[in-house]
């Protein structure tokens, strides 16, 4: 038995890669050991212990992981060192040879951290304790802060779709949440802790409930209702999960803001059969359509793969096409890395990386494009801009409800505050200006 008191003001440093999922489940870790008497190291300060939650959505992710696991026993040389998250699910082996670290820690176990760590002895060989993926039922919830404005609430962990070229099943499991009461449990803490917007964090976040019997429509609804929250985001919800009724509640909402993040990966319809995606460009079409509609100001960003295995030239047009004729706000364009174990290998038609570049470039710039149109359609309106605490320049910026980021001369008072504005222009920083 560990005598727990040796952990009193011990100190702690985090390092997280990835999603913001991940930076919410950090925030839990850290909460667990705060609990057990640590305390975060301050610049300048040697850690008692290191705890890395790692990302592995590509090879380039696991690359990055490997540096900063480097970089943090070379910045901490006597530290106790575990890294947990999904690179560390998955390639368990791959990271305890890495020297200096210590414990590895699967998707279970990286929330009893505390069970694990022992007296913080360091070891010959990094210790491995990761429960089969298949096996864990459980969820916990999590929250994080961001800056001083902005809350990433995780409200949904796992995914049931295995598409062929994601790993993200493997290292998380399967879909599960909390209940609505747990979650509105968590906002209310967020709201406690000084949060004006919350952001909803999920794998695949428009499947909550499935294991309780509830659903994402509910959750909104009863999340609506919690007082002090200024709004809401959506952070990505699957276009076959995105229902009308849903669209329609955002757009009546004083509370959830007009933004939504929809991945598309490509607007080929047989490239979206390769990757066994849930439904087909003209469904995808039919939503942009739907919250256009309903709310035209609303800022949509979508999730793009380019060079995926069988995407030929003329599926790539065929989808840019597409892409090129929604009425969307931006793109967030990804390059398809190839992953062990997935079933995107067995497709044959394997893109070289030199398209996959002139691909991708040629997505970015549809993006630029698609977003200085929007940023355009905003002038001389009114939002409501959230300021957040960053200095550049002698000027601050923020969020609009609808994700327009807006700049202004730098004021402290106004840090963590809504304001209401006019948006006047573009800056040198194609960003937008504003009067108040």
């Amino acid at each position: 038995m560990i005598d727990h008191s040796i952990f009193q003001d011990k100190k702690v440093a985090f390092h997280t890669l990835g999603c913001k999922l991940n930076f919410a489940e950090t925030s839990s870790i850290g909460r667990s050991l705060a609990e057990e008497g640590f305390r975060k190291v301050k610049v300048g300060e040697q850690a008692d212990i290191c705890v890395i939650n790692t990302c592995s959505v590509t090879d380039m992710a696991d690359k990055k992981c490997r540096q900063a696991i480097t970089r943090f026993t070379r910045l901490h040389p006597t530290a106790f060192v575990v890294v947990t998250g999904c690179y560390a699910q998955l390639k368990p082996e791959e990271i305890a040879s890495i020297r200096g670290v210590d414990l590895v820690l699967g998707a279970k176990e990286k929330f009893d951290i505390q069970n694990y760590i022992g007296n913080l002895e360091k070891k010959q060989v990094g210790e491995i304790h990761s429960s089969k993926i298949n096996s864990i039922n459980d969820f916990h919830p999590s929250c994080s802060r961001d800056d001083r404005t902005r809350f990433f609430l995780k409200v949904q962990d796992g995914c049931d779709y295995y598409c062929t070229y994601c790993t993200i099943p493997y290292a998380r499991g399967k879909s599960r949440s909390g209940t609505i009461a747990q979650t509105i449990a968590q906002a209310e803490l967020a709201v406690k802790e000084g949060a004006k917007e919350i952001v909803l964090t999920g794998i695949n976040t428009g499947d909550f409930g499935k294991n309780t019997g509830e659903t994402f429509f509910q959750l909104i609804q009863a999340l609506d209702n919690v007082e002090g929250v200024v709004r809401y985001r959506i952070s990505s919800i699957e276009p076959n999960l995105l229902t009308d009724e849903i669209i329609r509640f955002v757009a009546q909402s004083q509370r959830f803001a007009p933004h939504f993040h929809i991945p598309l990966q490509s607007g080929s319809n047989e490239v979206l059969q390769l990757m066994k995606r849930k439904y087909n460009k003209e469904l995808f079409a039919e939503k942009i359509q739907t919250i256009k509609a309903i709310m035209p100001h609303a800022f949509i960003g979508v999730d793009v793969i380019v060079g995926t295995r069988g995407e030929t030239a003329e599926y790539f047009e065929d989808a840019r096409l597409f892409i090129e004729g929604l009425n969307i706000s931006q793109l967030h364009v990804f390059t398809y890395s190839e992953r062990a174990g997935t079933k995107a290998l067995e497709i044959e038609h394997n893109v070289n990386q030199q398209d996959k570049k002139k691909r991708s470039e040629s997505l970015h710039l549809l993006s630029d494009k698609k977003t200085q149109a929007f940023y355009l359609s905003q002038i001389g309106k009114q939002a409501q801009v959230l300021w957040e605490s960053t200095k550049k320049e002698e000027m601050m910026h923020g969020f609009s409800e609808n994700y327009v980021r807006v700049i202004a001369p730098f004021n402290k008072d106004l840090i963590n505050t809504v304001q209401t504005v006019t948006l006047k222009g573009f800056s040198n920083e194609d960003i937008i200006a504003l009067t108040v």
